[in-house]
Formats: C-alpha cells, sequence, structure tokens
C-alpha cells in the first residue's frame, strides 16, 4: 500500500456515481438480490450480501429499497440467472483497467465491453493480462476521531487484518477480502464502525496520466461505468493537474 492511497484511486469513480444514482441504485439492488440468493438473506452469514449492502450504503440506498432487494434475492429472482465476470484491458497512456460485471447475458455484455475499450482509446485484453498488477483487498476506512493510532490497529491486527494508514481524517485498514467482516466486526466492537468499507482491486503500481490521455481514459471509465452489467472499475491511473 507504499506510495499510494487505495481509497483515493476511486475518489473519482464514486463521483461520477454519485452524479448517476439512479442507475447505481439498480446496479447495487441487483447485486444485492443475486448474493441474497445465493447465501441467504441474513448479513451475519452472508458476506457477500454484507458487501453489496455496503456499497448501497455509500450510493445513499434507502433502507426499505435495500430491504427489498434481500427479500427478492431471497425468494428467487423470477427466475433469471445472474453471471459474474472480470473482464481486464488497458486505456490510454497504457493504464490497467479491470471490469467487474453481473449479467443475465454473457455474450451481450462481453460485446458491449469490447465495443467501449474499442471507442475510447482502449483495448481489451484476455483474462490475467492485468490482474497480475493489482492485488484483491478489503479496504475499510475509519474517521480517526473516533479510535487512536493503537487502539484500532489492535482491533486489526487480531481480527486478521494487514494494515493501517493515516489519509487525511480517516485511518484506512486493508485485509485480506475474507477478512472485511471480521475486521469490521472488532472495529464496530469498539464504537468504531467504518464509514466506507470496499473490496476492490487495488494497483501496485500506478501510472500518471494528464491531458488528452487523461480525458481519453476518463471517457472509458464512464462509459463502462454507464453499461448496465457493469457493476464496478478499477484502474492503476492517477489524474495529474
Amino acid at each position: 500500500m507504499a506510495g499510494h492511497s487505495a481509497w483515493k484511486n476511486i475518489k473519482r469513480r464514486k463521483a461520477v456515481v454519485d452524479a448517476k444514482r439512479g442507475k447505481v441504485w439498480s446496479k447495487v439492488g441487483r447485486a444485492i438480490s443475486v448474493a441474497a440468493r445465493a447465501g441467504g438473506g441474513d448479513v451475519r452469514f452472508n458476506a457477500g450480501l454484507r458487501l453489496a449492502i455496503e456499497d448501497a450504503k455509500a450510493a445513499n440506498m434507502p433502507r426499505d429499497t435495500i430491504e427489498k432487494a434481500v427479500k427478492k434475492g431471497a425468494g428467487g429472482l423470477d427466475g433469471e440467472t445472474f453471471h459474474t465476470i472480470r473482464y481486464e484491458g488497458y486505456g490510454a497512456g497504457g493504464v490497467a483497467v479491470i471490469v467487474e460485471c453481473l449479467t443475465s447475458n454473457l455474450n451481450r455484455t462481453a460485446g458491449d465491453i469490447r465495443v467501449i475499450f474499442d471507442k475510447n482509446g482502449g483495448n481489451l485484453g484476455v483474462p490475467g493480462s492485468v490482474a497480475f498488477g493489482f492485488q484483491l483487498l478489503g479496504v475499510l476506512m475509519v474517521d480517526a476521531a473516533v479510535i487512536g493510532e493503537e487502539q484500532v490497529m489492535d482491533a486489526v491486527v487480531a481480527a486478521g487484518g494487514d494494515d493501517v494508514t493515516r489519509e487525511d481524517e480517516s485511518w484506512q485498514i486493508t485485509c485480506a477480502p475474507g477478512a472485511v467482516t471480521a475486521v469490521s466486526d472488532a472495529l464496530e466492537a469498539r464504537q468504531a464502525a467504518p464509514t466506507e468499507t470496499q473490496v476492490m482491486w487495488v494497483p501496485s503500481t500506478t501510472v500518471e496520466v494528464e491531458g488528452e490521455r487523461a480525458a481519453l481514459v476518463t471517457r472509458l471509465i464512464e462509459a463502462l461505468e454507464e453499461n448496465d452489467d457493469v457493476q464496478k472499475v478499477f484502474s492503476n491511473a492517477v489524474f495529474g493537474d
């Protein structure tokens, strides 16, 4: 994690997401329903559902809408079958891009993603062509005003977390994806519930882009996020002034 902040890398993405809330609610609602269908509607025994609900909360999805999505999934999704699939490719300037999708039509989604890369100065790669330069990590943010460094370290280490760093007014905690629930519970037990929780692809190195290259990368990411089947987009881009 040295040298960059995982959370800052998606600040731009979250700003775009917040501006298109209706579409985001549709996507996170689908993710909640699929997770509930796969592992049941109780977040105590379904880590995937818990993370999907965290994403929904981050998008300011109303509680009753979340509950309806859980019930829909737990009761079956009207016969629909959804698949999770990851696409990898490159944008302008050699920026690496990972796209996570949830789709009921793999052929449609594959074609759509390829076209989006082609139209925005990118190239869709084969599986594994990009992911080797990233780590899949749980990333949690905790308000530094509610818990001190020693206390947060103790809680994180005891729960199986990996690292704690200071990012502005928050503690940024990283852990293995499977440890997110334990780390979150340990923090909540100390009255320091995470303000943000994600399982995300964190780049080992970053690529700074400016000018036209930055514009092309931005358009690529925004076009991907506009696609109904795309859940999340990650990149190793750092945007210059």
